[in-house]
């Protein structure tokens, strides 16, 4: 996973709309990534924390579990997604094309 850092930091708007010409452009790219990555941390998190999943029902035997938790809490800790798919616009690893005309009509 890429290490970014987790605080917010001010962003360069021109640097932004620089890479596709249009700043709701690339806001609009970055959010798409940043929907991937989310839904990426979302399912890890939901596999890793289905092994500990019960079959009882009953809320008095359900027990805390130390490992269960600091998975959690990793996840937490992770950089937001929007700030890893900033970084990773910036630094060219989002790609993106324009569709033709005529396959956009055919859809």
């Amino acid at each position: 996973m890429a290490t970014s850092n987790p605080s917010i930091i001010t962003r360069d708007t021109d640097k932004i709309a620089a890479v596709t010409g249009n700043l709701y452009e690339s806001v609009s790219l970055i959010s798409k990534r940043a929907r991937q990555i989310s839904t990426r941390n979302k399912e890890e998190l939901s596999n890793k924390l289905s092994e500990f999943v019960s079959a009882v029902d009953n809320l008095e035997e359900v027990f805390e579990n130390r490992e269960q938790i600091e998975i959690s809490k990793f996840y937490e800790r992770l950089p937001k997604p929007t700030t890893l798919a900033t970084d990773e616009f910036l630094q060219g690893k989002v790609y993106h094309r324009y569709p033709e005309e005529g396959e956009a009509a055919a859809q």
